[in-house]
């Protein structure tokens, strides 16, 4: 469990000593950033099934709350394209007020995760998951931009995938040539434009240069304004969603996709943010900033909001070093919007469009989706799985489908690396120096054993996985022993499952008459048993910390006399029943 503080980085950062040069950075990067997030917070808005304002206010809402409490010295938050998805679903089944709902119970669930201090945890959903998801997410928000980024005539895109490309295909025809050229011309300058300069972001200066084409010449190419109207240039006031209670078990699975995002994003944010600065996040503080912030935004009108991994690198390249630059980039924003909004109807809808394919691409990340295919085959079903599901059904569904498989496969890999068998002894004894015999209690291969008495050794992780196979290979022996000696030294972890098949292994032993003697137990093995009663069952005269003195017990029992030195044996197990199993 972590023990890092609960404290935001900016208290940190302020006792620390905030300078006027560490301001200046922050202030330069804070602007950048601001530029950089708006027409990005637009466009995601607009994708997501809302009004373009809407994508402001979260960025200026959650943007700021995000970098006040964030754990991370350096993370930018606001809407980001991992949302488009679930929001659009939302939006399209319960409306807005459903999507608000849904927003502040994930809210809600990132401050539990918080506190409970599970922000190490949710950085184990498997890497095969985060893949697939994230390629399946980054195919729908380029499919869904073929519409505005060809000018079709299609009044309403439905909302499924395969919906799309049926309706993209019926309409292919009707593509409008201004907006088609804008489209690509956007997608050029996007990719292009780095080469120039860094600076300047890519997709500003696709805005006022495309946006510019069309107003100077005229052309037929829908814009914000002819879609959606007025974009509104202040904030609104607080408003409470209106609760329809029958809706409200239905949005519990949405919120928890929403939580899960968020968290899972926010925190890979943070941890490539440290890797290019050097600093350490607080995970914990992380999720509670982004569950405050996932509560304010829709309250304010906005939507779900998490750490973007794109804005947080270009404010560090940029020269930010602390929270207040993620605070300039949020007043930025709320300046451009109060005293520039209303220019944002200007912008075509084939520039956001192509500025999403963009997005879209980056977020892909194709290499890292082609390179899995040379992972284990049940990994790149997790990642097929994944990806399909996201793609095809529902990205809830996705997720949720994805860890299971993921958790179902690493059982399987683990029960496959808990070796199980008993191992048997053959007449061989050979004179060595009585020292040397006491050197290692734990090494078999120090003692001999006894004719009645089997010892049966489990190696590796001993839970569900692998009690089944340890049940087997027990019911193999043929001539019950007087005493049967179980050694599990390698065995380090334990669950109830285990306990139970360990249980009826001493009711197996009971009823045959024999002894159970257990050797070589760990420290959380030893506690479960404790706690479950078993070690009162066994008996402490029955426990052994190595398999010496388990063995003099077992003579002890069957009235064998103790060797008055302990003699090698050749020992051999048997492979053909126990696969797997290593003796040393």
């Amino acid at each position: 469990m972590s023990h890092e503080k609960i404290k935001p980085k900016l208290i940190t950062v302020i006792k620390e000593g905030y300078t006027s040069q560490l301001f200046f950075k922050d202030l330069t990067a804070g602007i950048i950033v601001g530029i950089v997030a708006l027409p990005l917070a637009i466009a995601f808005a607009i994708a997501s099934g809302v009004k373009p304002e809407q994508g402001l206010y979260t960025a200026i809402v959650a943007g700021f709350l995000i970098s006040l409490l964030s754990g991370s010295r350096v993370q930018i938050g606001g809407p980001t394209g991992a949302f488009i998805v679930i929001i659009y679903g939302i939006v399209q089944k319960f409306g807005y007020d459903g999507l608000v709902i849904a927003t502040i119970m994930a809210g809600v669930l990132l401050i539990i995760m918080g506190f409970a201090k599970l922000g190490a945890v949710i950085k184990y959903i498997p890497y095969p998951v985060t893949v697939g998801f994230t390629a399946g997410i980054a195919l729908i928000i380029a499919v869904g931009q073929v519409r505005d980024l060809l000018g079709l005539h299609v009044e309403k895109v439905p909302a499924e995938f395969i919906e799309k490309i049926v309706a993209y295909s019926e309409h292919i025809g009707s593509i409008a040539p201004a907006a088609a050229g804008i489209g690509i011309a956007t997608i050029a300058i996007v990719f292009l434009w780095p080469r120039v300069t860094q600076r300047v972001p890519g997709s500003l200066v696709a805005i006022l240069v495309t946006t510019g084409m069309v107003q100077l010449l005229d052309l037929p190419v829908e814009t914000i304004g002819s879609r959606f109207g007025t974009v509104s240039g202040a904030l609104p006031a607080l408003r409470l969603p209106h609760v329809e209670w029958r809706n409200l078990s239905a949005l519990v699975s949405p919120a928890i996709t929403i939580a899960l995002l968020a968290g899972i994003e926010s925190l890979l944010s943070a941890v490539v943010a440290d890797g290019m600065t050097g600093r350490k996040h607080r995970s914990n503080m992380e999720l509670i900033a982004q569950g405050v912030a996932n509560i304010a935004s829709p309250l304010f009108g906005g939507i779900p909001a998490t750490g973007a991994i794109a804005r947080t690198a270009t404010n560090i390249k940029n020269g930010g070093r602390t929270p207040v630059a993620g605070i300039v980039h949020a007043v930025v924003l709320l300046l451009i919007m109060l005293f520039f909004g209303k220019w944002a109807a200007l912008i075509p809808m084939a520039t956001l469009a192509g500025i999403l394919v963009v997005v879209a691409y980056n977020m892909s990340e194709v290499h890292h989706f082609v390179k899995l295919f040379k992972s284990p085959k049940m990994d790149i079903a997790v990642l097929l799985v994944t990806f399909f599901l996201t793609v095809l059904v529902d990205l809830t569904v996705a997720i949720q489908a994805g860890v299971v498989l993921a958790a179902l496969l690493f059982m399987k890999r683990m029960s496959d690396v808990t070796q199980v068998g008993y191992i048997t002894s053959m007449v061989g004894f050979e004179e060595e120096d009585e020292e040397d015999a006491k050197a290692d209690l734990n090494n078999i291969n120090k003692f001999s054993v006894p004719e009645g008495v089997e010892v049966f050794e489990v190696n590796g992780p001993f839970f569900f996985g692998a009690a089944e196979r340890f049940k087997h290979t027990l019911k193999l022996i043929v001539k019950k022993p007087k005493v049967l000696i179980l050694r599990t030294r390698t065995v380090l972890a334990m669950d109830a499952t285990a306990l139970h098949a360990l249980e009826e292994v001493y009711d197996m032993t009971k009823r045959d008459g024999s002894v159970l003697v257990l050797a070589g137990i760990h420290a959380q093995p030893m506690i479960a048993m404790d706690k479950a009663g078993f070690l009162d069952k066994v008996g402490v005269e029955n426990v052994f910390e190595n398999i010496g003195d388990a063995l003099k017990r077992a003579r002890s029992i069957i009235g064998v006399p103790q060797p008055e030195q302990q003699a090698p044996v050749d020992l051999e197990v048997d492979w053909e029943k126990a696969p797997g199993t290593r003796v040393k």
